[in-house]
């Protein structure tokens, strides 16, 4: 269709219109300057102008992509790039004019300043004329009552946001304790007592998603609001706004994330993912493309997992290996081709129950793979071993615990042989496959009761980004043999994380029940086995102490343990404090 919207059409429109403005231009800059009656010594000088300025200035704005900027989100940064080029274009056209001097073509210098001036006014008008049009504020008077808790720049682009005619807000207040008395795009702004003190009734808050919403919550709840929606992704245009959930509530952010720390970690490696489809694995592989590594190698014995992270990886090099951890010679073939400098070890089967009734697969891909990928990195001379461990392995009382804990024994022993191999410790992330929310969520959407295995079971929790930048901050620190343990914060009882999100859901006819502690699983975790833990330069990170265990005897163990009948048995003399719970 003619109509259809295309960047060649965008480039054409643009074109066109800025020609007619530069010849528009340089006419009335003429005719201003001599008001209105042109001496026609200057007829070729105009016609000369406009095809020098046409020729340079298209030019230009087409070599510094100034065509390529979108119409609708042209911002601050573009209009500096445009100014700068218009003014380089007129720079030349100056010294053009001053090389042509002795010749008929001449210009007055005052038309040059008036032909600028006209042409950067018409040209920026154009650019922002279709930005101006989406923003002017419609505001739906009918929509519900709102107050945005933010900061002053955040809280402006979610005006932006909302400030429309087919938005279901209408801004009524700005909560802000650093800038009460103020006026941001109409809207006053108070503190959070001052604005308890109004008594004006809301319907909706809507608050930054880098705050920290539980303490807002439960402010909220002292003004009776309990339609809570979350700002984050902001943009030139806007930002993102979504019904507040549980995640957000439970969230940590942890104060001492080196971000500068992480990047000289990442940048420029390349880097093997195991397990690179799974929660932890993929956001690993999000944060290795974020912090610059040079190429980054998938591997996953997941089709469907493998595909969909390699898809969603776009700015780093990626090659999507499909091989199970277990296969030692098909993985020693994947080190020889790809020479890794860092390996990230996720691959893992995690899910307690499942483990139980497969004691056999878990030893073998736990056990096995793990040691595979170490001896791997051993021998091909990884520079950086990095596995990721868990709180079930500390006291376990269940195979899968037990399994993660041989894995650290074997870490820790296999250090100083070439690669320093670390490992990271910590609870359970939010949102992660096979976890307690997304169960949740799924039976609230289906209008199940709540099913909880104890009402005191408690468990730690983090997000799955926060806690991957924090396992690369402590890769990135380590220097072999330590057992790196997340500060997880509170434990938070799962009873009380039910009741949430029920009330979140607005949904009052669910009811919570209990069905009993499931074989192997504690009513606690724990992140330490005994006290002795080691203090870094990070409060977030703290380091286990050593465990020997002579790595000879370890691997001699490990292969009696997959021919032994009495697998529990053989676990339990490798790792004393196993503990098996069966109820």
């Amino acid at each position: 269709m003619i109509l259809q919207p295309s960047e060649l059409k965008r480039k054409l429109f643009f074109i066109f219109f800025d020609i007619s403005i530069i010849i528009l231009a340089i006419f009335i800059a003429f005719n201003l300057r001599f008001d209105f009656h042109i001496p026609s010594q200057y007829n070729d000088s105009i016609f000369v102008s406009v095809a020098i300025l046409v020729l340079v200035r298209i030019s230009l704005f087409y070599y510094y992509r100034v065509y390529d900027i979108s119409w609708r989100h042209f911002g601050f940064k573009d209009t500096t790039s445009l100014v700068s080029v218009m003014t380089f274009s007129t720079f030349l056209l100056v010294v053009l004019t001053y090389l042509l001097r002795s010749s008929d073509f001449t210009i007055p210098r005052s038309i040059i300043a008036i032909e600028f001036f006209i042409s950067l006014f018409l040209i920026l008008s154009l650019r922002i004329s279709k930005r101006l049009y989406l923003e002017s504020y419609k505001i739906n008077v009918d929509g519900k009552s709102t107050i945005i808790i933010a900061s002053v720049d955040k809280a402006n682009t979610i005006l932006r946001t909302i400030n429309t005619k087919e938005s279901d807000y209408y801004p009524v207040a700005i909560i802000n304790e650093n800038y009460p008395n103020m006026k941001i795009n109409g809207v006053d702004v108070y503190s959070f007592e001052d604005f308890k003190a109004l008594g004006i009734e809301c319907e909706v808050a809507i608050v930054d998603a880098s705050m920290d919403i539980t303490s807002v919550y439960k402010k909220l709840n002292e003004l009776s609001i309990t339609n809570i929606k979350v700002a984050s992704d902001y943009g030139d245009y806007g930002a993102s706004i979504s019904d507040v959930s549980v995640e957000d509530l439970l969230a940590r952010h942890p104060q001492d994330l080196d971000k500068t720390k992480i990047a000289a970690f990442i940048k420029d490696k390349t880097i093997l993912v195991t397990g690179a489809g799974g929660s932890i694995g993929s956001e690993i592989c999000r944060q290795c493309e974020k912090f610059g590594a040079k190429k980054l190698i998938l591997l996953d014995h997941s089709e469907y997992n493998l595909y969909t992270i390699s898809e969603e990886i776009k700015k780093t090099q990626t090659v999507s290996v499909m091989q199970n951890v277990v296969d030692a010679d098909f993985l020693d073939k994947t080190f020889a081709l790809h020479k890794p400098e860092i390996v990230i070890h996720a691959a893992a089967y995690k899910h307690v129950p499942l483990v139980e009734a497969n004691i056999y697969e878990a030893i073998l891909n736990n056990v096995v793979g793990t040691k595979n990928v170490i001896d791997l990195s051993i021998k091909h001379k990884v520079a950086k071993f990095v596995m990721i461990s868990t709180d079930k392995a500390v006291r376990p009382t269940n195979v899968m615990g037990t399994t993660k804990r041989i894995c650290e024994l074997y870490a820790q022993n296999s250090n100083g042989l070439g690669t320093d191999i670390v490992a990271v410790r910590f609870g359970n992330v939010l949102g992660s496959s096979g976890s307690v929310i997304p169960k949740f969520k799924a039976q609230i959407e289906k209008g199940e009761n709540i099913t909880v295995t104890h009402p005191d079971i408690t468990r730690y929790f983090m997000l799955i980004p926060e806690a991957c930048e924090l396992v690369l901050q402590a890769a990135s620190i380590g220097t072999g043999g330590e057992i790196f343990i997340l500060d997880m914060g509170e434990p938070i009882k799962i009873v009380d994380l039910a009741r949430k999100m029920i009330e979140l859901s607005g949904k009052e006819n669910i009811q919570i029940e209990f069905t009993g502690l499931r074989p192997g699983e504690k009513l606690y975790e724990e992140l330490l086995i005994d006290d002795s833990d080691a203090k870094t330069q990070y409060e977030s990170i703290t380091v286990a102490a050593p465990t020997f265990y002579a790595r000879e005897e370890l691997t001699k163990d490990i292969q009696e343990l997959l021919q032994t009948e009495d697998k529990l048995a053989k676990l339990k003399a490798i790792v004393p404090e196993f503990n098996h719970q069966l109820n």
